[in-house]
């Protein structure tokens, strides 16, 4: 059986054809595939997003459709509809690029409620409603969405019950100065992009989560976990004229998020066991859109990574 730094290194050289830098970002989403979850990718225009995800999905070898989200999309868009056949007079179903084993939902926030209500369907059941019938869909199946930071016209903010859903929300910046320099290098005559290959298979992606399952995860570091997700609970009830910093804490599915993708970044990197340490590095990506801030936050520019950190500092690390 490969091991998680054999498979992360063969991936991240392919991807690495297209895509010079973002290896944190990378690591994170080798880790939401080993781990079953969606990823939300934010990031200013130009820095590579949606390539990053068209890469990943042919290094993975795996069947890959992109949705560009619009506000005149509509739901048949994205699953697809009923179909009238003349000659025997039926429908039948005809399916939309939902059914793929990795979406890309570029600028997710673009689309209206309707759309974003079919594609909560299909990231938490792994199923869509097609004129009535429920239709499963690929496995594996992995939204992976888009969408830029600063452009309110024509936007519409996802629903906490949407974002809720993404296992990680990742914050894409600006390269470096010599991974800037690099890319006019590589591609500054180059009028085609580097052809990839798949370096791995959806089939030997699950084969690698039953190795995940199996990374121990000892009660303490799960105690812990579970203290660092209420504690940001803990935040949103400050009573006695504490000031509240945020209205509503990280829900239960934090702490899944937390426990699954610990130990699918242990795996990954080659360790025997989740450490609290592992579980500190994962915690901004876990909790940035599942923590709501308050006004007087907002007023006070604090953010979501701020509010993450002071509750990581003030949970006591369990030992070894």
């Amino acid at each position: 059986m490969i091991t998680g730094p054999a498979w992360s290194q063969k991936l991240r050289e392919e991807i690495g054809k297209a895509v010079i830098g973002q290896d944190a970002v990378v690591e994170r989403m080798l880790v939401a595939l080993l781990a079953n979850g969606h990823v939300l990718l934010e990031g200013m225009p130009g820095l590579a997003k949606t390539l990053l995800i068209k890469s990943l999905g042919t290094a993975l070898g795996v069947q890959f459709e992109r949705i560009q989200f619009t506000p005149d999309l509509l739901p048949s868009d994205v699953v697809g509809t009923m179909i009238f056949s003349p000659k025997d007079g039926a429908f039948t179903p005809h399916r939309g690029p939902i059914f793929a084993n990795l979406v890309l939902a570029d600028e997710i926030n673009r689309a209206p409620a309707k759309v974003q209500s079919a594609l909560l369907e299909a990231m938490q059941e792994r199923q869509v409603t097609i004129g009535g019938g429920t239709h499963p869909l690929p496995v594996p199946f992995f939204v992976m969405a888009t969408q830029n930071p600063i452009e309110q016209e024509g936007t519409y903010p996802l629903p906490e019950a949407q974002t809720d859903r993404f296992l990680f929300k990742l914050i894409v910046d600006y390269p470096s100065a010599e991974e800037e320099a690099s890319m006019m290098q590589r591609w500054g005559q180059v009028t085609q992009q580097p052809e990839l290959v798949a370096a791995s298979s959806g089939g030997e992606l699950l084969a690698l989560r039953a190795e995940v399952d199996r990374m121990h995860i000892a009660p303490v570091v799960q105690g812990y976990i579970l203290a660092l997700v209420r504690g940001t609970r803990a935040l949103a009830e400050a009573k006695d004229g504490a000031k509240r910093y945020l209205s509503f804490g990280a829900s239960p599915r934090a702490s899944l998020s937390l426990f699954q993708s610990g130990r699918a970044l242990a795996w990954l990197r080659g360790h025997d066991y989740v450490s609290p340490a592992l579980i500190q590095e994962l915690a901004p990506d876990v909790l940035r859109h599942r923590i709501g801030l308050t006004y007087e936050a907002e007023a006070e520019e604090i953010t979501p990574d701020q509010i993450v950190a002071r509750v990581v500092a003030q949970i006591p690390v369990p030992a070894p």
